[in-house]
């Protein structure tokens, strides 16, 4: 009889067991593939970020050394890069395996399935079966990338973010359907590598949800890279033509506009993704979903059978690893009798192309929606100091900030580094400061993050540097 039962080893699912055997539980986790670390680990976050940073320096060597006095020529060995991004995978999964077993959890590789309230049914690969009980469960499976009907995926020509890692020859052109933070991920290292990319979205901007500032600025910056945009499109199929390679019939999303047909090589499917809940047993139990199905759970991640609870892409809010991590810590803690809790109102978002984009808090299209009086600052890159040396003066940082309390409740920065810049708004609204304190805090120069007090004191109208 274990203490808790997790269902899942990516990040939200590992760090949830890690915290329960802290606090003294008998662990025991179930992942149904041969390695730790879920989606994340293993074909999402770790990999495309190892490509997206070794495709990024060989543009940087192609196009822009020069300009430094480094005079190279650089030759491109895909499979070499593809292995590197292999490495750094096994590195981190091995890791995770690691800590598993430092903190004493029951690893089991198979299918896991909820048989009822304190009983997790496992079908191993082997085909055999077994089952395992414990006083708590919590489902931490979560999502896989949402198809679109009358295209097959097949993660050769046709793929999703899974296959758009593990081309062996560089498209030379590549549509991606889908203007979120996945397809103008990828579509950023093979932009880099040298394919031409064409992004189709359904929508008339890219980034959905995120400031709509930022989204234009982003948009014309990746224009300037080589980027072409089909906004307010929608792609309705894709016909493998052989030799003559994939036609993509784009429409007007709305109406009935004249179409289109793209050529391509290769074609990205990334318009989104869902829970992953097959096989899991719910509807047999009696778990609720939501109109989304996405499981539904109370304030304590708890669903509506006692004892089995769920976290991360499985339930509402953002798909998001560190999201999940925080879920996992909150639901070990409550099941072990303590305030676990997460601040859904201060989780960062990164978009982790060049330049980055960061996020946190409220956007300006969410304030003036809501009726929030607010104050904005906003300083650009090209007025920074190490910026305009570095030469990486693309984008800017917005602070925005209630106009009554001057409490900070959103920040928003296009720029280089900005993925690393936004925890230091993060911390800041975590503990309720306001942009004076920010403005006040004294930041080493010269650095990029001085933007970010900039930025601050712009939103009080003394900006110093613009």
């Amino acid at each position: 009889m274990y203490d808790l039962i997790v269902i899942g080893t990516g990040p939200g699912g590992y760090v949830c067991a890690i915290r329960a055997a802290q606090l003294g539980m008998k662990v025991a986790v179930v992942e149904k593939r041969s390695t730790h670390g879920g989606t994340c680990l293993n074909v999402g976050c770790i990999p495309s970020k190892a490509l997206l940073h070794a495709s990024e320096l060989y543009d940087e060597a192609s196009n822009h050394f020069g300009v430094m006095g480094i005079n190279v020529t650089p030759e491109l060995d895909l499979a070499r890069m593809q292995a590197f991004k292999d490495e750094g995978v096994k590195g981190n999964v091995d890791g995770v395996a690691y800590l598993l077993k430092k903190n004493k959890i029951d690893s089991f590789h198979g299918a896991g399935r909820v048989l009822d309230a304190g009983k997790v049914g496992i079908t191993f690969m082997n085909g055999e079966t077994s089952t395992l009980e414990a006083k708590s469960i919590v489902i931490a499976t979560g999502s896989e990338v949402v198809s679109l009907p009358g295209i097959v995926i097949d993660e050769e020509r046709i793929v999703s973010s899974t296959g758009a890692l593990t081309f062996q020859e560089v498209p030379k052109r590549l549509v991606v359907i889908g203007a979120g933070v996945i397809g103008l991920e990828l579509g950023s290292v093979w932009r880099r590598l040298g394919s031409e990319v064409i992004v189709v979205e359904y929508l008339d901007r890219i980034l959905p949800g995120m400031d709509s500032d930022v989204a234009r600025t982003f948009q014309r910056i990746l224009a300037k890279q080589g980027f072409e945009f089909r906004l307010g499109q929608k792609v309705t199929g894709v016909v493998d033509a052989g030799d003559a390679g994939l036609s993509v019939t784009v429409v007007p999303a709305m109406g009935d506009g004249t179409g289109e047909m793209l050529q391509a090589d290769a074609v990205l499917v990334a318009v989104g993704r869902k829970p992953y809940t097959d096989g899991l047993g719910l509807d047999e139990i009696g778990i609720e979903r939501d109109s989304k199905g996405r499981i539904a759970v109370n304030e304590h991640f708890e669903t509506s059978v006692a004892g089995v609870f769920a976290i991360g892409d499985v339930i509402a809010g953002p798909m998001l690893a560190h999201k999940a991590e925080d879920e996992g810590v909150a639901v070990a803690e409550i099941i072990a009798g303590q305030a676990g809790h997460v601040n859904y109102d201060v989780i960062p978002g990164v978009v982790y192309t060049a330049p980055e984009v960061a996020s946190v808090g409220k956007t300006e299209d969410e304030l003036k929606a809501a009726g929030i009086a607010y104050t904005a600052g906003k300083f650009p890159f090209t007025a920074n100091g190490r910026a305009k040396v570095n030469r990486t003066t693309d984008g800017f940082v917005k602070v925005l900030a209630d106009a009554v309390t001057d409490r900070v409740l959103g920040v928003h920065i296009i720029g280089p580094h900005a993925g690393e810049m936004i925890a230091e708004a993060a911390v800041l609204m975590e503990f309720g400061g306001s942009a004076e304190d920010l403005a006040r805090t004294c930041h080493a120069h010269p650095t990029l993050t001085e933007a970010v007090k900039e930025a601050a004191l712009a939103a009080g109208k003394r900006a110093i540097h613009m």
